[in-house]
């Protein structure tokens, strides 16, 4: 006869822990979502201070206007991040992990979204294991509805990055949303439902790289969320009496509770551990009662557990000084690229489709498409000059005015004298001042063709 198989939920109910880890934490997803929800409602100088808009290819950051050519400091954005990322898992592990990854912030969130509607982790237990009924319909019902508006809002809020929020919002009761708008919000929705209500852990032990990697970066002077075993083992309940014959460690099971990964921190370092320190703020709180000293699980290092050597400083670690130069040095290169930036920039591409041709003064004339882009708010006047050897003249539009926040594309035709010039490819270069503020001015090369 075949033996029934019997699933096991693995859904874990981890309990709430008061401490100072916990308020950290706490504090971190208010700050975070406060930031990540707000920022799109902020407006600088009359329009959104942060949105990407694909349409015009821009990017609006508190007044600075990034064009498609600025793509070098996205670049220095992300080799900042990145050489941020080895830094800190280098000093302080998966502190980002444990408060601040969005995946464990929204995990938070629907904890407390479960905890309001279907109470503490014994009663969401039981009731899962409980049959269908009225109350559990009604609690699930609520509990599911409210994660999934939650969702809704934050997928809305992430298209308001690139979509203008306000206009995104007051379309939304006449159903005025683009598609596109409407995919990605459902899809970011979906996501942050699935991923954050359901499988909560499981993609940080499954689906996240970082926690498969991050043992690279570490050292074993890496601050880790630590058991003392010295100091805790053998584990066990203390006597009726008081005494104690065993180790501090009184088998309580708090800190597996607390623990939003369902992981033993008694068992060593795992890569399972997301660094939160809620262990911490149980074992602390048992500490407490039992008249003991804090710190049986405790933040520290390799090193400091096992030769009670304190940590070396920053300035001893060889890794971390040169993380910490190669950022500075990006961070000081990118800051001098956006101080002596213009706020306009120019193209000149020399027309493939008109040859280079004798004027009836006896030069020769070649024509080059050229694009202003204006990044400032109001509308700007330039003027235009060509200049090299054997450059005799030009011929341009008389009004080279650019919309605020535009562009303007045109034609121009330079002229060179061929007794000056010989046959071949020469350099020239063509400049573009700001009427306005003639100390605004970008030059740019391109070549010119004596045939």
């Amino acid at each position: 006869m075949a033996t029934p198989i019997h699933f096991v939920s693995n859904k874990l109910y981890p309990k709430l822990s008061r401490g100072r880890f916990s308020h950290w934490r706490t504090g971190f997803v208010i700050v975070t979502q406060l930031l990540f929800l707000l920022t799109p409602w902020v407006n600088w100088h009359g329009q959104q201070a942060v949105r990407f808009d694909f349409d015009s290819m821009r990017l609006y950051l508190f007044g600075l206007t990034l064009l498609p050519q600025d793509f070098i400091y996205l670049a220095a954005m992300l080799i900042i991040s990145a050489l941020g990322l080895f830094l800190w898992t280098m000093i302080a592990g998966r502190l980002w992990c444990g408060f601040s990854c969005p995946q464990t912030v929204y995990t938070e969130i629907m904890l407390w979204i479960e905890r309001l509607f279907e109470g503490p982790p014994n009663a969401r237990r039981k009731r899962d294991a409980a049959p269908w009924g009225a109350d559990k319909l009604l609690r699930k019902g609520a509990s599911q509805a409210s994660m999934l508006l939650f969702s809704l809002w934050t997928g809305l809020t992430l298209v308001g990055y690139f979509s203008p929020m306000r206009q995104l919002v007051a379309g939304l009761p006449a159903g005025q949303t683009g598609f596109w708008e409407a995919f990605f919000a459902l899809s970011y929705a979906g996501f942050t439902w699935l991923l954050a209500g359901h499988l909560r852990e499981q993609v940080c032990k499954h689906m996240c790289p970082y926690a498969r990697f991050q043992g690279v970066m570490f050292d074993r002077d890496t601050l880790i969320v630590a058991y003392d075993e010295q100091r805790g083992e053998p584990r066990g309940a203390r006597r009726k009496d008081g005494s104690q014959a065993q180790g501090s460690c009184v088998d309580c099971g708090l800190c597996v509770q607390v623990c939003p990964a369902g992981i033993d921190i008694r068992q060593g370092l795992q890569y399972e551990c997301i660094g939160c320190g809620v262990c911490i703020d149980a074992c602390d709180e048992v500490m407490d009662k039992l008249a003991a000293p804090r710190g049986l699980i405790r933040l520290s290092t390799q090193n400091a557990m096992e030769q009670g050597a304190a940590p070396p400083s920053f300035w001893q670690r060889p890794r971390a000084v040169v993380y910490a130069s190669l950022i500075g040095t990006t961070v000081l290169l990118m800051a001098a690229g956006l101080w002596q930036r213009e706020p306009f920039r120019v193209e000149v591409l020399r027309d493939r489709a008109v040859m280079a041709r004798e004027t009836a003064d006896g030069y020769i004339e070649n024509a080059y498409t050229v694009r202003i882009f204006n990044t400032r708010p109001d509308a700007r006047t330039y003027t235009l000059t060509a200049a090299g050897d054997g450059v005799v003249g030009q011929r341009l539009p008389k009004l080279l005015q650019v919309p605020g926040d535009g562009e303007l594309s045109f034609t121009i035709n330079v002229m060179a004298d061929p007794a000056v010039l010989a046959k071949g490819s020469h350099p020239i270069s063509i400049a573009l001042q700001d009427r306005h503020t003639p100390e605004d001015k970008v030059t740019e090369t391109s070549r010119i063709l004596m045939p």
